[in-house]
């Protein structure tokens, strides 16, 4: 578990990945899993939300992400025609549960906070995808103080994303901490 006393006493900056940093990804994951199998059973009656739930759990911790869609569509015979409700979900769902950070994280953010130090989010993936992540963090009086990059959006400006945020916040790079996992 991160605590604030672990690190330098000169940064200035604290630099956070969003996804198994700040919470645990599987937990947005399964959300995401569950919406898609009640959507499937509501609309083709089959296969029972459950069943494709447990499948789908299953798939990711024995072989992660990857074409986890269609073995789903392979081992329980829909159409492929829903993938692309199944994409949409990870970038505009709202969740049914809160996504809770990680042991540790919320005191580690708000000791930062309660220095005077700034902390930031710089998170790779689709830029929609991971504000949506963000907008179901519960970050109570910490969402005010966050500043948020997007690792894809910066590099297809072609700019290095930890000189941007260096030279936007008018820092040096010995200045910030960046803790991505």
């Amino acid at each position: 578990m991160l605590k604030y006393h672990d690190f330098p006493t000169d940064k200035k900056v604290f630099i956070f990945e969003l996804d198994e940093v700040i919470y645990p990804k599987r937990d947005y994951l399964l959300q995401i899993y569950y919406l898609f199998a009640n959507f499937l059973e509501f609309t083709e009656t089959y296969p029972p939300q459950a069943d494709l739930v447990s499948f789908l759990k299953q798939h990711l911790e024995q072989d992660g992400e990857e074409l986890i869609f269609e073995h789903a569509a392979d081992t329980f015979h829909f159409d492929l025609k829903y993938k692309e409700h199944f994409e949409r979900l990870f970038v505009n769902a709202v969740l049914p549960v809160k996504l809770l950070m990680k042991e540790g994280i919320r005191e580690l953010l708000s000791a930062i906070v309660a220095d005077g130090k700034q902390i930031c989010i710089l998170t790779k993936g689709n830029p929609l995808m991971q504000l949506n992540k963000i907008k179901h963090i519960e970050w109570g009086v910490l969402a005010s103080k966050l500043k948020v990059y997007f690792v894809d959006e910066l590099q297809f400006r072609k700019l290095e994303p930890l000189d941007y945020i260096a030279d936007e916040l008018q820092i040096a790079k010995n200045e910030f901490v960046y803790i991505n996992g």
